[in-house]
């Protein structure tokens, strides 16, 4: 027996994407306006949001760029009123906005331990809680996924404040989602292995990039494109009795540990 399509259908379902403005929130948002979704693309840079709701528009998709600092409350409730004003009660968040400081453990300074945790834990802590704070308020309900990594399974001694806060934001993933299953909202998260973006780019094309790569059981690092089934899963009603999750996308190489 075939599965239903309207199972992945978004139509007509409000989407928030933070961090849209480049790498997989760019690509998150295509994939969620491409199924049906009306999309608020949230970031710092709202030029490249503009540009991103433009490519959206062109295949007669709707987004609205919306400018955001995840670490800041008053510019978080103001992304999510907005995105409700415009689009209608919001039905799904994805909590994509991160940044990576890397080098040495003992030599991480305090403003960039900071820096990494405001954006990667604060902010998807903020964002989540203002909008479920919404889904709850409308009697709806909605998915929040929120966006991992496979360092917060394993450690890497370099990105320490990245591994901390992707290791949060997994337990964050858990505590929400018990906390709103009574409201039919579901909290999962996704963990990707080594997906080329700008902020790993330089890294992949490096020696000690080539040589993890050999050790990946596929032979190669991800693309955002590699993330798109597993968030329409997250995002619509196929994964309608899964809360709690975290789905591991990363070619084998967690397996391998």
């Amino acid at each position: 027996m075939s599965l239903p399509s309207s199972l992945f259908d978004l139509t007509d379902k409000a989407a928030i994407v933070t961090g849209a403005s480049s790498g997989l929130g760019w690509q998150f948002a295509l994939v969620l306006a491409r199924a049906g979704a009306k999309v608020a693309v949230a970031a710092r840079r709202v030029d490249r949001l503009t540009d991103l709701a433009q490519e959206i528009a062109a295949f007669d998709g709707r987004a609205i760029p919306i400018a955001l600092d995840v670490t800041d409350a008053q510019s978080v409730k103001d992304c999510v009123a907005a995105a409700e004003t415009e689009l209608g009660p919001i039905s799904i968040l994805v909590n994509n906005a991160g940044i990576v400081k890397s080098g040495p453990a003992l030599e991480v300074g305090e403003a960039d331990w900071d820096g990494v945790v405001d954006i990667n834990l604060k902010g998807a802590w903020l964002m989540a809680q203002e909008t479920a704070r919404r889904m709850v308020d409308l009697g709806q309900g909605g998915s929040i996924v929120n966006i991992a990594s496979i360092l917060g399974l394993v450690g890497s001694g370099r990105v320490a404040s990245y591994c901390a806060t992707k290791s949060a934001v997994i337990g964050l993933t858990k505590s929400l989602a018990i906390a709103l299953a009574g409201h039919d909202i579901r909290v999962n998260a996704i963990a990707p292995g080594y997906i080329e973006t700008d902020l790993n780019r330089d890294f992949l094309k490096s020696s000690a990039g080539q040589e993890m790569i050999d050790r990946i059981p596929q032979r190669r690092c991800g693309t955002p494109q590699d993330l798109d089934g597993t968030l329409l899963l997250l995002a619509s009603d196929a994964s309608r009795f899964m809360t709690g999750s975290t789905i591991v996308v990363d070619g084998g190489q967690t397996a391998g540990f």
